[in-house]
């Protein structure tokens, strides 16, 4: 009897070996990643909504706290709608912590966006083993998340959309759970999920629909639908009204006029003021103006290759499988599962070209779809072993495949390790060259701090000069250092001796002589992410 205290049986402590080793891996990488352009300004919007929160709730209190009163005020901040859900409380732990150090606020908040990704891949691992009934499936789920070069960097600063990544995942699995025995306190819980992901991003509002549409299954196949459709009924219910007060209770925007700001919310993100351009297939391009292709193309150079073979599969393998079966398969919980995998991943990408809406930065804007991509590409690769056993002919076909695909994906491994801490710039299949000449580099300033923390280990007393394009990325990681290294750099484009950090996100070509002497740069495998250039004082 005490055994069974002690031992687990040997599922949970592979899981448990799995999870607790990733928690390891991130403990000690999340302080390698640099500030990136938006950290900042995510964290501010956090302590907008802390002061509104603050002055609504415990006024005195807060009148007495020095860092939200130098927070612009609520009703005239320009991105007073956006979902703080993760930010909120970091901004209040800014407030009440007893050091006033950003270097640790900064590494505090990295390490909180990877225990949230963490909770994101415990979801996907779960959505999985429902699927497929195999908690080795599931693993192989997680794991090739984790094995995804982008988001495996992005899940150490990326509050926005590794998180909502994250969380979206999270309702799916609630979701999965309510499909899979319908009930009360399920539904309940799922729409805490839902409105975790609504106060992070309006678009949250698709796990609404897809609920609904989920459930309508449910009903359209059970035995009884008459019955059923009454039951469902009450379930639905309480599940709005569950998303509903969470949701408005976690996004201060909504609390004066809940369905109105709602509703400018969703408008502001429809038709979002980003007037910039991005670097797309070797030419300049308007945000507002992109081609339909842009997000396609982005997931497919940006993923590992076999991931996306076996996701086409996995497409195949569904489409086959309803046609077949003339829908007759939307009566099994894993056949809905697949559509609802089907819907999470197509859904958006359909609305994004059709409503032609602006994205940049490739394509982050889209993460959230990509745990179904990793479920449809399992989907298929399991197809491929109910293949390999029913049909001796194509066992050692589908073998090879699956050797070159495990080589594939330990490569994939062994160029991440290459490529710490500037996994965020890895693409598939394109030669370095061919990267930098068609697509954005290293969108999110990280490599700054690389260029940063060279200067430091060459000048390790006395001023700094430095300029650069793009100030704000040198000031963004100068708050990794301590105060008095911070201190040591001077900003100024004047200094004749000056050292000029330059990134390549929009900049393919190479500089121009009159920057300066090339000194140090940055390049993972070969593409060239940061430059840092020393002036050449001019002869009288």
């Amino acid at each position: 009897m005490r055994r069974r205290f002690v031992f687990s049986p040997p599922p949970q402590r592979f899981v448990s070996l799995f999870f607790g080793l990733l928690l390891l891996l991130g403990v000690s990488l999340y302080r390698d990643y640099g500030v990136s352009w938006d950290e900042p300004v995510d964290h501010l919007n956090g302590l907008v909504s802390a002061r509104y929160v603050a002055h609504r709730l415990a006024p005195k209190w807060a009148e007495r706290q020095a860092v939200l009163e130098r927070a612009p005020d609520f009703e005239n901040y320009h991105d007073n709608d956006h979902g703080v859900l993760f930010e909120l409380p970091l901004a209040f732990w800014d407030q009440l912590r007893p050091s006033s150090d950003l270097r640790a606020f900064y590494q505090l908040r990295h390490l909180c966006i990877f225990l949230t990704c963490l909770a994101g891949t415990w979801a996907l691992f779960r959505l999985a083993r429902i699927r497929f009934r195999d908690w080795r499936l599931g693993l192989l789920t997680a794991g090739l998340l984790v094995l995804s070069p982008r988001m495996f960097a992005e899940s150490f600063y990326n509050a926005k959309d590794l998180v909502f990544l994250s969380v979206f995942t999270v309702a799916m699995y609630t979701l999965a759970r309510l499909m899979q025995r319908p009930g009360l306190w399920r539904a309940l819980l799922h729409g805490v999920a839902t409105a975790m992901a609504l106060d992070m991003r309006v678009l949250g509002i698709l796990v609404v629909g897809l609920t609904v549409g989920m459930l309508s299954l449910e009903v359209l196949f059970a035995p009884s639908p008459k019955r059923a459709g009454l039951r469902m009924a009450g379930y639905v219910a309480a599940y709005l009204s569950a998303t509903v007060v969470v949701t408005i209770i976690g996004w201060p925007y909504l609390w004066e006029a809940p369905v109105a700001h709602f509703l400018l919310a969703y408008q502001h993100l429809s038709h979002y003021p980003w007037l910039g351009e991005v670097w797309y297939l070797g030419a300049p391009v308007y945000a507002l103006n992109l081609p339909w292709h842009y997000a396609p193309v982005w997931i497919v150079v940006t993923t590992p290759v076999p991931y996306v073979l076996a996701f086409c599969l996995g497409m195949l393998v569904w489409l086959y499988t309803i046609v077949r079966s003339r829908l007759a398969v939307l009566a099994t919980l894993e056949g809905r599962l697949d559509l609802l995998f089907a819907a999470w991943f197509g859904l958006p990408l359909l609305m994004v070209i059709l409503l032609k809406s602006v994205l940049y930065d490739g394509w982050r804007h889209l993460y959230f779809v990509y745990p179904a991509l990793l479920l449809i590409a399992v989907r298929g690769g399991q197809a491929l072993w109910q293949i390999a056993r029913l049909r001796a002919r194509s066992r050692q076909v589908v073998l090879f495949l699956g050797l070159i695909a495990s080589f594939e994906v330990a490569h994939t491994a062994v160029r991440m390790i290459r490529m710490h801490p500037n996994q965020q710039v890895y693409f598939s299949f394109l030669s370095a060259g061919q990267a930098g000449r068609l697509f954005e580099r290293d969108y999110w300033g990280l490599s700054y701090r690389q260029g940063v923390e060279y200067l430091l280990k060459r000048h390790p007393t006395g001023r700094i000069p430095v300029d650069s394009p793009h100030p704000l990325l040198l000031t963004n990681n100068t708050l990794l250092l301590n105060p008095i290294d911070r201190e040591r750099f001077q900003f100024t484009d004047s200094a004749p001796n000056r050292y000029f950090l330059a990134d390549y996100r929009m900049h393919p070509g190479p500089y121009p002589d009159s920057v300066g002497r090339e000194v140090y740069s940055v390049a993972p495998e070969g593409l060239k992410i940061l430059s840092v250039f020393q002036r050449q004082p001019r002869r009288p």
